[in-house]
């Protein structure tokens, strides 16, 4: 069988084919990415209208590129898994309408999946076989921070979320307040990657950690973004010390990060740590959690198997892989009650108000 996965929820139009059976087993044929950041990147961020037109102009040849790449004939797709949400509502509806068009035409059902739910099953990609469950999923996006448990395929408990600003926004804002361009996420890695190789003596300039020992697992970045700024204010020199306070606020969004992940892994006795979304491809990030783990697994027998997993680099931000693989288990799970034309009842935890 095989299932077309397209993405159109931001600034990426996607497509990718994958081959399954009826096991779960699967391969990847095709997964074609158009990007946007050149468009946006004069703009300091994604313009929604913009991102839309381009979604309407790409679309089908990034379709036609997955078939193509492929080597199938569109006669052979079972069903056509599309993003529903969330996302900029004129984005989405460039992917949700070419599905509807295209099953209508291959007489086929469309699964809607939730984009977050996507971002879970990137993690799968590379590392079906290491994943247990129950499994905790940090997902740190541009505009989701938020902590579940997934006990078993497509069942979702959200335990913790972002109460302002996710991880991923913060991230483009500091790099806007410091005028290092967007996307800020990358810029302010980079950035404080030449602190971390200048310095031996890593230093940190007063910045809080919102929320960090709260008996919650919800997170806050935006006290933390106005600290920066009122730091930036004071310091006349500021530009000089850009690696210091891209350093700074990094390390204080990485310890938030961890230690509710590690708190929450020891209260719900996870056998797999998944960490998904865009900043998941932060390396400083994915460094610290491993040498926490490591530390933890050192000192506490119970870690000893656990694991520590995330998408590679090509995984990691929005494609249509990761939605074509929830599509994969949402037929799987639906397939004896399948009608064309009409879409599947996708019956997820993962949703959001």
């Amino acid at each position: 069988m095989y299932i077309l996965g397209i993405e159109s929820s931001c600034d990426e139009s996607a497509a990718a084919i994958i081959k399954f059976n009826k096991n779960g087993d699967f391969q990847l044929l095709s997964n074609i990415v158009s990007s946007q950041i050149d468009i946006h990147k004069k703009y300091g961020g994604v313009v929604p209208e913009l991102a839309a037109r381009e979604h309407v102009i790409n679309i089908l040849p990034v379709i036609d590129q997955s078939l193509e790449e492929a080597k199938i004939d569109p006669k052979k797709i079972s069903a056509i898994a599309v993003t529903s949400g969330p996302g900029l509502i004129t984005s989405l509806i460039s992917a949700s309408e070419t599905a509807k068009s295209l099953a209508c035409v291959w007489n086929v059902p469309i699964i809607p999946i939730n984009h977050i739910e996507g971002h879970v099953y990137s993690a799968f990609i590379e590392n079906q076989k290491n994943i247990k469950f129950p499994a905790l999923i940090l997902t740190v996006s541009g505009g989701h921070n938020i902590l579940a448990l997934m006990e078993n395929h497509l069942k979702y408990k959200i335990i913790g979320q972002t109460l302002d600003d996710a991880a991923g926004e913060a991230f483009d804002k500091a790099a806007k307040m410091m005028n290092l361009g967007y996307p800020g996420g990358p810029i302010v890695s980079k950035m404080a990657q030449k602190y971390i190789e200048k310095n031996k003596n890593l230093k940190e300039t007063n910045l809080p950690r919102p929320m960090i020992y709260s008996p919650n697992f919800n997170f806050s970045f935006s006290g933390l973004k106005t600290a920066l700024l009122y730091q930036l204010k004071k310091d006349k020199q500021w530009k000089k010390n850009i690696p210091l306070y891209c350093y700074s606020f990094q390390k204080a969004v990485i310890d938030v990060l961890i230690t509710k992940t590690i708190k929450a892994t020891k209260k719900y006795k996870i056998k797999t740590i998944m960490l998904v979304g865009g900043v998941s491809a932060n390396n400083e990030l994915k460094r610290e959690f491993s040498e926490k783990i490591g530390k933890e697994r050192l000192n506490n027998i119970e870690w000893k198997n656990i694991k520590f997993v995330f998408p590679s680099l090509k995984y990691s931000g929005d494609n249509a892989t990761m939605i074509a693989l929830a599509g994969v288990y949402h037929f799987l799970k639906n397939k004896k009650n399948l009608k064309n034309y009409k879409k599947i009842k996708v019956d997820s935890s993962l949703t959001f108000k």
